[in-house]
């Protein structure tokens, strides 16, 4: 048998619950319009993308053309397409792709102006930083793809063909376009992502979930899961999956050199508030 509340006391708890109610509506119609301007601004980065779609394919296939020349098969480079529509969706993924790129700004700037509200002056300032390094990462892990990985990868490919002659048959490269730009982005998506590497520890740093100590400790754990993650996103070749373990696991060194500068901040700033 429930005990009912004084009648004095109902209209009080209605009242509270009215108020809580408010602020989580307030929150969910900020959420849509930050989604919405988000949505927009990735709608026209791709958009205007996709008018430029062709030279920045041409861009991603020079790897390729460089690798085709070096091999001395020839001055004149070719990719196919075996769809009427290949290389249109090819454009499209494209322009999506880059107008991310191009529109993330806007889509980072959405995020932290919606948490913001919520975070002490210390931590705005301790996740902008975080927030304003994540693209920086990724750029610099799909110039790894595009400069340093694509051209090896290209070169050890056109490499395997053959000339016929009587005791043998020709084997000839005819790379598809969707073909060359999925490796292209998985590549890119996979390095960019595992760059960020410091900006996730970092934050579980920050916020004390991770330390420097547990870092150096789970070295040989982290180098596994390097491993696991490159054998999963790359080619199975040993040479890409070696070409992302590498960087991958120097960054988790710098990581642990990050949460150390932190954990050092944190013990000064300690010292300071109690001297």
């Amino acid at each position: 048998m429930t005990k009912e509340l004084p009648s004095d006391q109902k209209p009080d708890i209605v009242d509270e619950m009215e108020a809580s109610r408010a602020p989580l509506l307030e929150h969910l119609t900020e959420l849509r319009s930050r989604l919405i301007w988000a949505m927009l601004a990735l709608a026209v980065g791709a958009i205007a993308c996709f008018f430029v779609a062709v030279p920045i394919f041409n861009f991603l296939v020079q790897p390729f053309i460089d690798a085709f020349v070096s091999q001395g098969i020839g001055e004149d480079p070719n990719l196919i397409y075996t769809a009427p529509l290949e290389f249109f969706f090819v454009k499209l993924k494209i322009a999506l792709f880059a107008g991310l790129f191009v529109s993330f700004p806007v889509i980072a700037w959405q995020l932290y102006a919606f948490v913001a509200p919520g975070l002490y002056r210390e931590e705005k300032h301790a996740f902008l930083p975080f927030l304003v390094s994540s693209p920086v990462l990724f750029g610099i892990g799909a110039a790894f793809v595009h400069y340093i990985m694509m051209p090896l990868v290209m070169t050890f490919a056109l490499s395997q063909q053959q000339s016929g002659d009587i005791a043998t048959v020709t084997i000839e490269a005819q790379i598809k376009v969707s073909e060359y730009l999925s490796l292209t982005l998985a590549l890119m998506i996979a390095f960019g992502l595992s760059f960020q590497l410091p900006v996730v520890l970092g934050l579980l740093g920050k916020a004390g979930l991770v330390s420097s100590s547990t870092l150096r400790k789970g070295r040989k754990y982290a180098l596994v899961g390097i491993l696991a993650v490159s054998a999963f996103f790359t080619p199975p070749d040993m040479i890409s999956q070696i070409m992302l373990t590498v960087p991958v696991y120097g960054l988790y060194e710098v990581s642990i050199w990050i949460v150390s500068m932190m954990e050092k901040k944190a013990e000064e700033r300690e010292k300071e508030a109690t001297a």
